[in-house]
């Protein structure tokens, strides 16, 4: 791809004549047509340099302000053309654009590219010569409906402005929303261009207009696919018979431990190794065209280069599913490319489907599958688990365990030479064991089918995505990791968003949200009620309910006057609730059971209670969970302390009721939902 600037004369004639407003303009090839066209078009009025040989023109001196008069338009000319011929010797000079001049408003920007994976992309946002200082701008995938565009640029945190300031009027944010939308019709619409960079657009009380326009066009522009996943039967993932390829005796290897992992699976297991008779008390076979029985995994360990006879020989045993763990493929350079190529050609002439290659595995604890070789077995819970990184799934299955996280999936992608994302997401959406997902992503290939799947998905069922790469370091790494390019950062957090995917930024944060929606469902709103025993706490519940957007709504005076009849004289009559430090389980069970009854002002009850010799932990956790279970709002626990409660909080993770330690992260977490959520 050669990527070609248009002339800006060019570029404003094709926004004009999509109804972009933009300023009156007209090339000038001599002096005394810069100052006719300059006293045509009114004063005052901009000249600029027309080069295919200048990007930047101000940077070589060709653009001159505020020219008022014919004498001025002639000399600015002039000057433009020696200012060029000093700066940038062998620049052609084509002559000078005279534009309008805009009067001066509200600076913004609209930018597009073609990314890699995802296509055409706009972004929006604070713009003039403090864009990059400013950094407030909003990306989204093309196309957008007009709602999506109006969303889009509300977003950004200088629309108050927007909105009106002080003194400052409201402006036309109509207008804004229109342009914004005929600059990405444009944009879809017109073949070649792969990029443009409209810097200032100016907002008015009544009106906008894009002052400046950079427009890049390609003769061979490259589109990514969006290439919708092929089905698979639903059962693909729950083999009656799996067979180890490569099964070993030697501790120290693959085979060994992926064998050992599967000792338990309740279905037939075979080892294949013609070097062996027998492996882990299991006879072992020299092919898998030897085994006495059909097999529907093959979990391949043995090196890279004996991959596809492999797989031409688990084609004759009628194999549906490879797991490939062996490392030499693609992200090793062209030779491994080319090998991977190799394999799925055998692949897919035998139609076997493939997870991997270079990945760490599979595991799906509810059916005692773990064709991994991470030296545990995670428990059994409700939360999909898809990584582009075996290494962080070894780190998050050894930390969820003490922490008594369970797993109904968990899958190491590889390098998706065959089955991506996409296919995970699918078979994660049908999986009855699945309530929320995770995803560590480094990097998308197809990004248009992947929004396509995930935003399905996250319709009815929460996804949670860490991505990696947010730093110029960190997208070398990914790279170099899995023999991917990472796409840019802000790019995949627009997108992510658009889909409804929760961005978080931390581990511990994805599984705090899973956690909770898995459990409560996405809340209605964000009407919440605080219920605590402890003073400060309530106080600091109000800071951060304001910090993260949370509503905590005024107690109606039916309620009021209903708590008022069993609570003591000096609770607080307010939200959050302050019960009193001497309240026991009893007490919070009064208040429970009146907001049951008044369901109708709240969408999330907060429960923090801290250690008192007053309060029994156990009889409290069983109390908010049947505080849970009579309603479909949103209920949270915030049993906060160590040891004495622990009886209590053991109640809450059996029952499935969210809790968490940190006050801070319940209201952050709702606070990231609601980004998501609450802008779709």
């Amino acid at each position: 791809m050669v990527e070609k600037l248009m002339m800006e004369e060019d570029a404003y004639r094709l926004l004009r004549s999509a109804g972009v407003p933009v300023p009156a303009s007209a090339l000038a090839e001599t002096r005394e047509q810069a100052a006719e066209f300059a006293s045509r078009i009114g004063f005052p009025v901009v000249l600029k340099i027309v080069s295919p040989d200048v990007i930047h023109k101000s940077d070589v001196g060709g653009v001159v302000l505020g020219v008022a008069t014919h004498e001025e338009a002639a000399r600015a000319f002039d000057t433009i053309r020696e200012n060029v011929k000093s700066h940038l010797p062998g620049a052609r000079f084509e002559g000078v654009l005279v534009v309008a001049q805009a009067a001066r408003g509200m600076e913004l920007i609209i930018g597009g590219r073609t990314d890699d994976s995802f296509g055409k992309v706009l972004t929006f946002g604070l713009g003039g010569t403090l864009v990059e200082f400013l950094d407030d701008v909003v990306v989204r995938i093309l196309p957008l409906s007009r709602d999506e565009v109006s969303s889009m640029v509300r977003q950004i945190d200088g629309y108050r402005l927007v909105e009106g300031y002080r003194d400052y009027p409201p402006l036309d944010g109509e207008a804004l929303v229109d342009l914004v939308h005929r600059v990405g019709e444009v944009f879809l619409a017109t073949p070649g261009l792969v990029e443009f960079d409209l810097n200032p657009v100016v907002l008015y009380e009544e009106g906008a207009m894009v002052v400046d326009a950079r427009l890049y066009t390609d003769d061979t522009p490259v589109e990514p696919a969006c290439i919708e996943p092929e089905p698979f039967p639903p059962d693909l993932f729950l083999p009656r018979s799996i067979a180890v390829v490569g099964a070993s005796t030697d501790p120290r290897k693959i085979g060994y431990a992926v064998f050992r992992n599967l000792l338990t699976f309740k279905g037939e297991l075979y080892a294949v190794n013609p070097n062996r008779s027998e492996v882990l008390g299991r006879q072992a076979y020299p092919s898998l065209t030897a085994t006495p029985g059909p097999v529907d995994m093959a979990v391949i360990a043995v090196p890279a280069a004996s991959v596809p006879k492999v797989i031409k020989e688990a084609g004759q045993a009628g194999v549906r599913l490879a797991v490939i763990l062996s490392a030499g493929f693609r992200e090793s350079g062209e030779e491994g490319r080319l090998l991977e190529e190799e394999v799925m050609t055998e692949a897919r002439v035998a139609g076997i489907r493939v997870v991997g290659p270079n990945c760490l595995g599979v595991m799906l604890p509810p059916y005692r599958i773990n064709t991994t070789f991470d030296p545990v077995s995670p428990g059994v819970g409700t939360i999909a688990f898809i990584s582009q990184s075996g290494a962080v799934i070894t780190m998050v299955v050894d930390w969820s365990l003490p922490e008594e996280i369970g797993f109904s999936v968990v899958i190491s992608v590889g390098n998706q030479a065959d089955l991506t994302f996409q296919d995970y997401l699918i078979f994660a959406e049908q999986d009855p064991n699945t309530k929320s997902v995770i995803m560590y992503i480094e990097e998308i290939r197809d990004g248009c089918s992947f929004l396509k799947v995930v935003r399905r998905v996250t319709e009815r069922k929460p996804v949670i995505v860490l991505k990696s790469g947010s730093s110029e370091r960190g997208r070398e790494t990914a790279s170099s990791h899995t023999g991917s390019i990472a796409g840019d950062y802000e790019v995949y957090r627009g997108a992510f968003e658009q889909a409804g995917v929760i961005s978080v930024s931390s581990f511990s944060e994805a599984f705090q949200i899973a956690e909770l929606l898995g459990s409560e469902g996405y809340p209605a709103g964000r009407r919440a009620v605080v219920v605590t025993s402890a003073g400060g706490l309530a106080v600091l519940s109000s800071d951060y309910a304001e910090r993260y957007g949370v509503d905590l709504v005024t107690l109606p005076l039916e309620l009021l006057a209903k708590l008022d009849t069993f609570l003591p004289d000096e609770w607080n009559r307010q939200n959050p609730m302050d019960l009193i430090g001497d309240a026991g389980a009893d007490r919070f069970a009064r208040v429970f059971d009146a907001l049951l009854r008044r369901q109708d002002f709240w969408d999330i009850a907060i429960v923090i209670a801290v250690p008192s010799a007053t309060m029994d932990p156990a009889h409290l956790a069983n109390e908010v969970v049947r505080f849970s279970r009579h309603t479909d709002r949103m209920v949270i626990g915030c049993l906060a302390g160590g040891d004495s409660l622990r009886a209590g909080l053991r109640i809450l993770r059996e029952q499935r009721v969210p809790n968490f330690d940190e006050i801070e992260d319940a209201f952050r977490a709702l606070g990231t939902v609601f980004q998501v959520r609450g802008t779709r």
